[in-house]
């Protein structure tokens, strides 16, 4: 608290006690005035470029009209690489959408640069038709990274599915080196993944699809044989069969450093041993499915139980922390485990915990640990400071 005063007294004191507040702030305004005028149009090429780069297309469009140097930066091919198209209608009018007439301009002057892009649509079926226009049109790019998204449903599933598949196709074959796709809730399908294999078989190293009812386990299974490079596959339960988890579990098909699962529905599986590192149980999981998932995921670094039948899942979680020995992060929702029973899971699993989330409601007081106890203890065996959360944070 001295040192604050000190360094606000000799800040007061620059200025001769006698000097009026405008006399003492009239340096300050020549001072503001001059770096207003002159050293922002000077300013390095790449500190524009970072600026212009955490701007919509507007705002970049309006910053280019400053100066010859701003200007220039707005059409560096750098700034380029990464872009999200953001389309939406007048009755979300109060969400940022790039205007139609600059998109033209940036596929005529760019597209040859777009590297990482994305689509943000809303939930109107035209501005879903208005991205696929645009996909149509990048008939001349290097895409490494794409991503369809939607604000609100159903978005892309409104779009005609020849429509969409037709536009997504051209990217698909003019890029050539996709590396990383993103697809949810559109009407992709098997054929059109045949496509992107046959282009960018050697190139693909992340897909992800949800909610894309057109595409099979067959399709799925057609990418994995084919892109060997593949290392990360993310999808969800409808997309899911016993004889693709098996498939892709087998040393004949790739082996994926990260096979994320969206489970919903989920009795038959997990029967047999599965590659999968991250499964997210939205509905109430029952305490046989997370024994198999002890048993059978051996890989499993991520899992979220939002619900069970609140029956104790003390045994489950020890045999968890028994078999899965990359488990790194883990939430428990509705559920229940003792306090005991919680505290021996930490101890197996230990440091490697970087995401522990358990509601306060999840953990029953035994004869062994009480709730002040548990704090303690759970931290110990983490090595950091740990508390129950009061509400889900995944």
């Amino acid at each position: 608290m001295k040192r604050g005063k000190t360094g606000l007294k000799s800040k007061c004191q620059r200025f001769p006690s006698h000097m009026g507040r405008a006399q003492r702030l009239k340096p300050l305004r020549s001072s503001f005035a001059l770096t207003s005028l002159e050293d922002w149009g000077n300013l390095p090429h790449h500190v524009v470029l970072q600026i212009f780069q955490h701007l919509s297309l507007v705002d970049r469009a309006k910053a280019s009209s400053m100066c010859r140097c701003w200007n220039g930066v707005f059409h560096s091919p750098d700034l380029w690489r990464r872009f999200e198209f953001e389309l939406n209608q007048p009755a979300t009018s109060y969400l940022r959408s790039t205007h139609p007439d600059l998109i033209q301009q940036i596929i005529k002057r760019h597209a040859q640069h777009l590297q990482y892009v994305s689509f943000k649509v809303d939930s109107c079926t035209e501005s879903a038709e208005a991205a696929c226009d645009i996909l149509s049109q990048l008939v001349n790019c290097s895409i490494k990274t794409l991503g369809l998204i939607s604000t609100a449903r159903p978005s892309f599933m409104d779009v005609s599915q020849v429509h969409f598949v037709s536009a997504l196709t051209v990217v698909f074959v003019n890029s050539k080196s996709l590396s990383s796709i993103k697809i949810d809730d559109t009407p992709v399908d098997d054929p059109s993944l045949q496509v992107l294999v046959a282009n960018n078989s050697n190139t693909l190293k992340f897909l992800k699809m949800s909610s894309c009812p057109h595409v099979s386990p067959a399709g799925i299974l057609f990418v994995a044989d084919q892109c060997h490079g593949l290392r990360e596959l993310a999808m969800n339960y409808h997309l899911l069969s016993d004889e693709l988890l098996l498939a892709l579990s087998s040393e004949k098909h790739v082996h994926f450093e990260h096979l994320r699962i969206d489970v919903e529905e989920f009795e038959p599986f997990f029967r047999e041993e599965t590659p999968v590192t991250h499964l997210y149980f939205g509905r109430a999981a029952s305490k046989e499915m997370l024994g198999r998932i002890g048993l059978n995921c051996p890989r499993l670094v991520e899992l979220v139980v939002c619900a069970n039948s609140l029956e104790p899942l003390d045994e489950e979680l020890i045999l968890i922390a028994e078999r899965c020995k990359s488990l790194s992060a883990i939430g428990l929702g509705e559920c229940e485990v003792t306090c005991s029973g919680f505290v021996e899971f930490v101890k197996m699993c230990g440091g490697r915990l970087t995401q522990l989330s358990i509601m306060e409601e999840v953990l029953i007081p035994d004869s062994s640990y009480n709730m002040e106890q548990i704090h303690s203890e759970v931290s110990k065996h983490l090595g950091r400071k740990w508390s129950p959360d009061m509400m889900p944070t995944w």
